[in-house]
């Protein structure tokens, strides 16, 4: 059970919610130590003091703002949490926006949102209520002294609790070499069109994601256990990306993807 990560509530209208947020995701991503290459020692990154050069143990580390005049300002915990306190202990919810409104760049993060037992009702009829309207709440929380833009998602016997990048957060496309959507000047046709289609429902599958594998973690750690074996591993021969001459026939080369599809799929590959 992963330990919650922030307690307090979701404000409803009048309605208070007490919940307990818990991290969604795992991390399983291989660590690898910095050496020194004439005997393998570690080398660590250290918290060296500017003025002194000497190192500084965590206890002594605190966090701080300077101003305008040189001057600094340190900030305890308990200073993020008095600067406002309703904002650092509730989920204030802003308004409910239909699920599929919101573009897949604003989504960052995932927690699930657990209720205390006095809660369990009323986190209920918020999340039944919100998956038949088919609606998402958007609100605010406070995670480690930065507010942030959230929505509360019904996934089975769950709210989730994406954070989401405010629209400053993002880029927009211009100065990106993008195709327009006037299809005719790119000289796309009704039958390359028709074609990709086919393709695209080739390729069709119900959403299973435990289909799926991390396949260059793997790999990585076949080779780590091979060198650690004593085998030699022989460099990686390069490829190089497709030019524009190696795309020759569109057409022809989406009737042969539709085909190899239709082979895997009947081989069950």
């Amino acid at each position: 059970m992963p330990r919650a990560i922030w307690r307090g509530a979701i404000t409803f209208g009048l309605v208070t919610i007490p919940v307990e947020l818990l991290s969604a995701t795992v991390t399983n991503d291989l660590t690898f130590h910095l050496l020194d290459s004439q005997d393998m020692s570690r080398v660590h990154n250290k918290r060296v003091n500017e003025s002194t050069d000497e190192e500084v143990p965590w206890e002594r580390i605190v966090k701080g703002r300077e101003l305008e005049d040189g001057r600094w300002v340190t900030l305890t915990d308990e200073d993020f949490s008095a600067a406002n306190v309703k904002a650092t202990r509730t989920i204030d919810v802003l308004g409910a926006v239909c699920a599929d409104e919101i573009a897949v760049e604003h989504f960052e993060t995932p927690y699930f949102l657990a209720p205390e037992q006095v809660g369990a009702k009323a986190y209920a009829l918020l999340r039944e209520a919100l998956r038949r309207a088919g609606r998402v709440a958007v609100g605010q929380i406070v995670i480690r002294s930065r507010q942030r833009l959230c929505a509360l998602v019904p996934q089975g016997d769950a709210l989730v609790l994406e954070i989401l990048r405010y629209a400053h957060e993002l880029r927009d496309t211009s100065g990106i070499e993008l195709p327009t959507d006037d299809l005719s000047a790119l000289g796309v046709t009704d039958a390359e069109i028709t074609l990709a289609g086919q393709l695209v429902a080739a390729i069709a599958t119900d959403w299973e994601p435990s289909r799926y594998r991390d396949s260059y973690r793997d790999d990585l750690l076949a080779l780590i256990a091979r060198k650690a074996e004593g085998e030699s591993v022989a460099p990686a021969t390069e490829t190089s990306a497709p030019t524009a001459a190696q795309i020759i026939d569109i057409v022809d080369l989406l009737k042969q993807s539709i085909e190899e599809t239709r082979r895997e799929h009947a081989s069950g590959a």
